[in-house]
């Protein structure tokens, strides 16, 4: 919760639930606060005792980043928070994936023209990459973040918990794009934090699924049509209006 990302989700459910927070090295002010380490199943297991939703946002995120790191936050400690969520009696994990998960599309015509922002070499109409498509990771990182939608599927599968990934695009703490990239992949705090709140709400139906996080960019390939048919979620800011 001491994260970009966190902080803004604290902001948009603060008032609305109770919350309480996971952190590492140091508590959150104002929030109940366990410290543990994700990487320690058993260090973490009291901070989940009577808590209904898992927000998981923890992640060794730096795309060139040591094999070490990864292995600890991304893929023992996904997995722990899944196991410790399963022994707790949660009912749902919203998993922070990323949008590294299929960034390997970006090589590949007309996604490369779109992210390179030479908008005059792409085709009048194009396929969007949705949460159907196939997996095409980028990086280590996103092959992580693979494991981890996959740890989620097996616990909505096998143990009944309500998982949803959120692929999450670009957000950054000036909260605007940085590059030309970020035109098609940028997300604002507001735009993240108001879908993972729409997946806080969305009915115990809903056992599984893959969602993007991105803002309403006129250069999106990322699909957020599967949000607004799932969540009625539509993100209200846009890169465009930032240039």
């Amino acid at each position: 919760m001491s994260g970009l990302i966190g902080g803004a989700v604290r902001r948009q459910l603060e008032g609305k639930y109770e919350l309480v927070a996971l952190n590492r090295h140091r508590p959150v002010e104002g929030v109940n606060s366990h410290i543990a380490d994700i990487a320690d199943l058993d260090a973490i297991l009291p901070a989940f005792e009577g808590v209904h939703t898992v927000i998981h946002l923890a992640a060794e995120s730096v795309e060139d980043s040591s094999w070490q790191a990864y292995r600890d936050s991304n893929l023992t400690g996904t997995y722990n928070v899944f196991e410790a969520s399963r022994r707790s009696g949660v009912r749902r994990v919203i998993f922070a994936s990323s949008g590294s998960a299929i960034k390997g599309y970006e090589l590949t015509p007309p996604y490369d023209a779109i992210v390179a922002g030479r908008y005059d070499e792409v085709p009048a109409s194009w396929e969007m990459v949705t949460h159907t498509s196939m997996p095409h990771p980028n990086s280590i990182y996103g092959c992580t973040k693979l494991w981890g939608e996959a740890v989620a599927r097996m616990h909505s599968d096998y143990h009944g918990l309500s998982a949803i990934c959120i692929r999450v695009g670009a957000v950054n703490s000036e909260d605007r794009p940085k590059a030309t990239r970020q035109f098609s992949v940028w997300c604002s705090q507001k735009d993240i934090a108001s879908l993972v709140e729409r997946c806080v709400e969305a009915p115990e139906t809903l056992k599984f699924d893959i969602f993007y996080a991105v803002s309403n960019n006129k250069w999106s390939y990322r699909d957020m049509e599967h949000a607004r048919e799932v969540l009625g979620f539509v993100p209200e800011d846009s890169a465009d209006r930032l240039r």
